[in-house]
């Protein structure tokens, strides 16, 4: 018996049974919450709250086009969309075990048993079906949210490590780990709960390409922090605040149009990593090499956002934050109006920490950018380590 072939289709049975599930359950018009809005900036193709849904908006616009484009039937276009991805989540899932239970099972390589092969198969059914009728997933899977959507790159980049761990002594098998940091950057145009499978996924690599210690076990999982953390600011938001602070200067002196500063900016970034990979193939750098192509399939993925930016331009009917320029656009992805809360540290119920001012607000008027305010944060410099547990509580 191929357990292959078995996989496969055992595999898609569940994807079957759970798609139909969805569809047969979903809603036929709206949740009363964001789904009325996110269905909403998919049929007008608008700018959602900060921080946007970029890759979301466009799936879904795709979905509501090939259900006719009605307003009549936008909602059930967009329903289905997430019942269809989350039965595909289902579906990721169901090979995710199948991996593990085969782990389990098998013993240096040696063929498997039709009872083995039940035995995998039967795991892989009942985890996966029993998280197809989860309340909190079923929920998602039946309405207009980002969540059902982000829980399959969720799913995808995990199942795709684990194509890679199979497959890690042939030549080429790093072509997966690109493949996942662009399921990343795609993934960041949804939701970022995306980024919370790094850590899992460097612990993988290191299982596989390094000799196991207790400390090395702890270095690998900090590094996994490290690489989100990374990623989360450096990545997403100092990359687009680098390129407003160009896109200013060349507007304001050098006088050129707008946005050519931004573009400038993302040129010299390709110019440096192109570069860099060069050297790195030249030195024999493997995991400078790696990374710097990661970073850049990474980029590559989060490039969906700049339609925010052409939309918004557009002066569509939901329009949340003006992201009319990359300044504004740096606010919006760092949720800048939601305010800041630290986890380690911060305020009792009674402290108010003062503001202090973090930078100018700009707007375009004609051909300038224009100062019209300040930004400010919260300074929680001086509150209390873990503030629920001061005694002025």
């Amino acid at each position: 018996m191929n357990f292959n072939k078995v996989n496969n289709l055992a595999g898609w049975t569940v994807f079957a049974i759970a798609s139909s599930v969805y569809l047969l359950t979903m809603e036929r018009t709206v949740s009363l919450w964001d789904c009325g809005e996110f269905i909403t900036t998919a049929y007008t193709m608008g700018v959602p709250h900060p921080p946007g849904a970029p890759l979301f908006i466009l799936i879904a616009r795709l979905f509501i086009i090939l259900f006719g484009n009605e307003a009549s039937t936008v909602a059930i276009a967009v329903n289905s969309m997430s019942a269809i991805v989350s039965a595909l989540t289902i579906l990721f899932l169901f090979w995710t075990i199948t991996h593990f239970a085969r782990k389990l099972v098998q013993k240096n390589d040696e063929p498997l048993s039709r009872l083995s092969i039940f035995l995998i198969i039967s795991a892989g059914t009942v985890g996966a079906l029993a998280y197809t009728f989860s309340d909190s997933f079923w929920f998602s899977a039946v309405e207009g949210e980002v969540y059902s959507l982000s829980s399959l790159f969720t799913a995808l980049v995990f199942w795709a490590i684990l194509k890679w761990e199979q497959q890690s002594h042939q030549p080429g098998a790093d072509k997966w780990l690109i493949f996942i940091f662009y399921m990343m950057g795609l993934s960041i145009g949804v939701h970022l709960l995306n980024l919370l499978t790094i850590p899992a996924i460097i612990m993988v690599y290191y299982f596989k390409r390094f000799k196991v210690t207790r400390v090395n076990t702890v270095l690998a999982f900090l590094t996994g922090c490290a690489i989100t953390g990374f990623i989360q600011k450096f990545i997403i938001q100092y990359s687009i605040k680098g390129a407003g602070a160009f896109d200013i200067w060349f507007v304001n002196e050098l006088g050129t149009p707008f946005f050519v500063g931004f573009a400038f900016f993302f040129i010299l970034i390709a110019a440096g990593i192109t570069f860099g990979i060069r050297f790195a193939g030249k030195r024999k750098l493997h995991y400078l090499k790696l990374g710097l192509w990661s970073s850049a399939f990474m980029l590559l993925g989060y490039s969906t956002y700049l339609t925010t930016m052409i939309r918004s331009n557009a002066n569509p009917s939901v329009d949340m934050y003006n992201i009319d320029n990359p300044i504004n656009l740096e606010g919006y992805l760092s949720r800048e109006k939601y305010g800041d809360w630290p986890i380690m540290y911060g305020p009792d119920f009674t402290d108010k920490a003062p503001f202090v001012k973090t930078g100018d607000q700009y707007v375009r008027v004609k051909d300038k950018y224009i100062v019209t305010g300040s930004r400010y944060k919260q300074d929680w410099a001086n509150t209390p380590l873990f503030p629920l547990l001061s005694p002025h509580v």
